[in-house]
């Protein structure tokens, strides 16, 4: 059995991206509160889960914590829970939030790990994205942190939208390289009905690439990183090597259990999965009155795991075990016509996706359930 992951959901940014669905507010406001309730939130669940060996701050904006209280929820956080002493410790951070003062504390806290929400170096590009920083605090940033002695760090870049050429994105590419960062996450822009840009779009003030074009950027991103020497090994995801891969996100798409703090936040164990209430104000009211705040849970029967392997499986270059289609009558037919449209290859029995493949991991599932 894999050890369990631990995140911690920072809700608060100082300004919203229009392109952001996560749950988070434009504001500090709350922080003291939200500190306080996520507190009590940890106290429950201590003991309820095995020694941990990655903990994961995302939001939100983790590094908008001021220096005090992000240490003081670190701080919580390690009195608490039990990690493995080669735990990989990942905070997701704000290029213009990255002071020297704030680097060097995050040092100092043990996070070993930095994901660094770069998007874009072009200042055109961020101006769109609803960035806050510029293309010039990315790279002065990604140079602190390595002349910091940061030894892994992710870039998180954005592409396949109007407006961005090619030849924008592979000069993103290359100055994001430039770095050698061990990790890099490539995310198309994906326009989401409760956001700022899905808004946009409902009035046609905005639109998304063909689905030829978009996956022409896919292929082209996956084959100029390959060529640089990273693994493609997770849709999005591409690192240096595989000890880079983020060790955290894996427990996702592998079915390791990951407990999940903060509003908004989901949990599973194996079989059950549950979630926290979507507002601070809930979430906070809901822990200091002796409640939890989970908002709803399922509970997954083993049919529903299997398919879940075999869909989250298909994300990666690992895919699925062949066995994990027996159930469907078709199976072999299915593969084997797969196989030949050059969608999936079968390795030591296990179905794997191509890079052609990524692009319709979802359809490949469901055929392949």
């Amino acid at each position: 059995m894999s050890p369990p992951g631990l995140y911690v959901h920072i809700p608060f940014c100082r300004s919203k991206c229009p392109y952001c669905a996560f749950y988070s507010i434009a504001s500090r406001s709350l922080i003291p509160q939200w500190l306080d309730a996520l507190r009590q939130e940890i106290r429950h669940y201590e003991g309820r889960f095995n020694r941990f060996d990655s903990l994961y701050l995302g939001g939100g904006t983790p590094t908008i914590l001021a220096s005090p209280e992000l240490a003081r929820m670190v701080e919580d956080i390690f009195a608490q829970f039990d990690f493995a002493p080669d735990s990989e410790i990942t905070i997701e951070a704000n290029p213009c939030d990255l002071t020297d003062e704030k680097i060097n504390m995050l040092g100092d806290l043990g996070f070993n790990r930095i994901s660094l929400g770069v998007q874009s170096f072009d200042d055109r590009i961020l101006s769109f994205l609803g960035r806050r920083h510029t293309g010039r605090e990315a790279e002065n940033a990604l140079r602190k942190l390595r002349s910091s002695g940061f030894q892994n760090i992710g870039v998180d870049l954005m592409y396949a939208f109007a407006g961005q050429s090619m030849s924008d994105w592979i000069d993103t590419l290359k100055q994001a390289i430039g770095f050698q960062p061990e990790h890099l996450s490539c995310y198309q822009l994906s326009i989401e009905k409760k956001t700022l840009f899905g808004r946009l779009a409902e009035k046609g003030l905005i639109q998304s690439l063909s689905e030829a074009e978009e996956s022409s950027y896919f292929l082209t991103t996956s084959e100029f990183l390959k060529d640089h020497g990273y693994v493609h090994y997770e849709i999005s995801n591409f690192a240096r090597q595989k000890k880079y891969f983020s060790r955290h996100n894996q427990k996702y798409w592998h079915h390791v259990s990951y407990l999940g703090l903060g509003p908004s936040a989901h949990s599973f164990d194996g079989s059950r999965r549950w979630w926290n209430v979507r507002s601070i104000k809930k979430y906070c009211d809901d822990l200091q009155g002796g409640k939890t705040p989970v908002e709803g849970h399922e509970n997954l029967s083993d049919e529903q795991l299997r398919v879940e392997s075999i869909a989250l499986g298909l994300r990666t270059i690992q895919g699925f075990d062949l066995d994990k289609s027996s159930h469907n009558p078709q199976a072999n037919a299915t593969i084997l016509r797969l196989q030949e449209s050059g969608l999936v290859q079968l390795k030591n029995n296990r179905v794997i996706p191509t890079k052609r493949g990524f692009l319709v991991a979802d359809r490949l599932a469901v055929e392949c359930a």
